[in-house]
């Protein structure tokens, strides 16, 4: 199956509080990989396989800041170089050695570079400001989705499916009667909708803590090669708020990485950060129990999308207004695909 990411790129490989001492293993673009934290809790990330018979390095014996093949007992570094040999009479053979990515935390994401890693420029990752701004709060979760990454982008920059699927939290038919816009800036996406002077759904009601009408506004952001980030909120109508400026009522940014695992899975990251009740830790966590709810909901469609899509293999996906978002964000990763296969030649 054709390979549908760019690998030049700077893509989530897990949750700050996923990654700890212990490996942990997560297939990144096709690539297998492990994880673990240093005893300075940075970050190792190396190719899931012994040099010697390929047993998955994940299974293996943490010594200090290494790593020791379960199999016949390769001991190698943090960095993947061989320092002990099954043998130990054995010489440190230069081969023995394993692939190192690039790896950074920021935004309480570890960020992995599975492509050149000479041209691993953190100034390239994504900017998630509000997941590292004071002001703010930030929490989330994860989910392995058994579909293609561009089509959770396709969900996420198309938000009329809340109507539908999402109807007891954040979904109103407002949603299908306002229009929206649909902008690009470089090879970033923009969807933007401005709904004023409407009822807000449970969450945002509860959000508010007020009654009365609302202004409410949705504005997602594709930001290559595979993450959405959408602003989100209500503010009481007649408050000043606008598409521009909405600092006015209760705001977040909901927060979203999809990595690719396969051709046909993903690894869903989100999240939402929010400038409202920020000291509240039980809101926090009843809100990401809550979000966690909603993109099981997300899950349920995709994973069925997938299924249908292979069960159907003479018929194609059709895009119509609607998909305006996705369809641009597709072709961005397009783009960049076929500018890094003319570049490898």
């Amino acid at each position: 199956m054709t390979q549908n990411w760019p690998t030049n790129h700077w893509y989530v490989a897990g949750w700050d509080f996923e990654i700890d001492r212990d490996p942990l293993a997560r297939t990144i673009c096709g690539q297998p990989v492990m994880l673990y934290r240093r005893f300075d809790r940075s970050i190792v990330a190396m190719r899931d396989a012994c040099p010697h018979r390929m047993l998955p390095l994940s299974m293996g014996i943490k010594e200090g800041d290494n790593i020791r093949c379960r199999y016949h007992g390769l001991l190698l570094d943090s960095q993947g170089q061989g320092i002990e040999m099954p043998l130990k009479r054995d010489p440190i053979a230069r081969t023995a050695c394993v692939q190192t990515y690039p790896v950074v935390e920021r935004h309480r994401f570890a960020w992995i570079w599975i492509g050149d890693a000479q041209k691993a420029d953190p100034a390239l990752i994504p900017d998630f400001w509000p997941c590292s701004d004071p002001a703010w709060t930030f929490d989330g979760g994860y989910y392995r989705i058994a579909c293609d990454y561009r089509l959770g982008i396709d969900n996420l920059m198309d938000l009329t499916h809340e109507t539908h699927v999402h109807a007891g939290s954040i979904g109103q038919p407002e949603l299908m009667e306002t229009p929206m816009e649909t902008t690009s800036a470089g090879d970033q996406v923009f969807v933007t909708r401005w709904m004023p002077n409407i009822d807000a759904p449970p969450f945002w009601r509860n959000a508010l803590r007020q009654p009365g009408p609302v202004d409410r506004w949705q504005i997602c952001q594709f930001i290559p090669p595979s993450s959405v980030i959408i602003d989100v909120g209500v503010a009481p109508a007649g408050a000043g708020a606008t598409v521009e400026h909405h600092d006015q009522g209760v705001r977040g940014f909901v927060i979203d990485a999809l990595t690719p695992e396969s051709p046909t899975t993903s690894h869903y990251f989100w999240g939402m950060a929010r400038n409202f009740d920020i000291n509240d830790a039980g809101f926090t966590a009843r809100f990401k129990t809550q979000q966690g709810g909603v993109f099981r909901e997300d899950t349920a469609i995709l994973e069925a999308q997938q299924a249908s899509i292979e069960r159907n293999p003479d018929l194609h996906l059709r895009s119509y207004n609607i998909d305006s978002g996705g369809t641009r964000a597709r072709l961005v990763i397009d783009r960049l695909i076929k500018a890094q296969a003319a570049a490898d030649v």
